[in-house]
């Protein structure tokens, strides 16, 4: 028997209608979880961005008092407001992950929600929180002339989006371990200690030895806010990276996390 073909504009409206629905899955899925995080009470979901705010905000002010040694001559203010804003980006996301699925079962029950769905609104959210906190407090530092404008907005927005990368990418992978060890939810809040002060956040990689620099570019998070200062403080400083190891790496990071989800959605059925 012949297959039969589906016309080609019908095929593509079936594709729109499915990204459709996908958009509209993951709009609630991000609703939802504003509501049951911040609720609606004093500013509700502005906390989402006033909170990594807050936080960048304090440590620049700090260090701005302090004149924290950081391994360079670089403007102290925009040094820490794109190591924190940096720091807030890739870390928030595993933690959000980590114990996702436990805590969303319910809406399984419904035929649109897929299991990456859950994943995907928190790694979302955490991404926009981070990005809108970032982008907010560097303009009011740049009103308030605390800070000059970035050289190369393109470089930072693609070192910005390597990092977010890296960060959903090791939020799968977490969350989907988390979901068979409930020994990961242990062990990564004293993993970020552990990672905070090598990954870039308080230093710069020029600023080290050349056989410890060699070894501290393997963590990719450094590689990304080296590509992020260099694209705010351009000829100021000389940036060491490698765009193509932190490719690689995100690409088998990703794979490994949806491997990984998909495994914990197994089990999640049989339960």
């Amino acid at each position: 028997m012949a297959q039969e073909l589906v016309p080609l504009h019908q095929s593509n409206r079936t594709l729109t209608g499915n990204l459709a629905l996908q958009g509209r899955v993951l709009w609630a899925l991000l609703l939802r979880e504003i509501l049951t995080r911040y609720g609606r009470k004093n500013i509700g979901f502005l906390w989402l961005f006033v909170e990594p705010m807050l936080f960048t905000g304090v440590v620049t002010a700090l260090w701005t008092a302090t004149r924290q040694i950081h391994g360079s001559d670089l403007p102290i203010e925009a040094f820490a407001l794109t190591g924190y804003s940096s720091l807030i980006l890739w870390r928030s996301m595993p933690t959000r992950c980590i114990g996702a699925l436990q805590s969303n079962l319910s809406l399984l029950f419904h035929r649109q929600v897929q299991i990456p769905d859950v994943y995907f609104a928190r790694v979302l959210l955490e991404f926009l929180a981070a990005s809108t906190s970032f982008v907010v407090l560097g303009f009011l530092l740049w009103a308030a002339e605390w800070v000059l404008a970035p050289e190369d907005v393109f470089k930072i927005l693609g070192g910005w989006m390597l990092l977010a990368w890296f960060g959903a990418a090791l939020g799968l992978t977490l969350g989907g371990l988390s979901e068979k060890f409930d020994v990961v939810a242990k062990l990564w809040p004293p993993a970020t200690y552990i990672l905070l002060p090598i990954s870039g956040t308080a230093f710069i990689a020029d600023a080290l030895p050349e056989q410890a620099r060699n070894i501290m570019l393997y963590l990719p998070m450094l590689n990304c806010v080296e590509i992020i200062r260099e694209g705010w403080f351009g000829t100021k400083m000389t940036a060491h990276y490698d765009v193509g190891y932190v490719v690689v790496f995100n690409l088998i990071l990703t794979f490994c996390g949806l491997a990984l989800i998909r495994q914990a959605g197994k089990g999640s059925d049989q339960e």
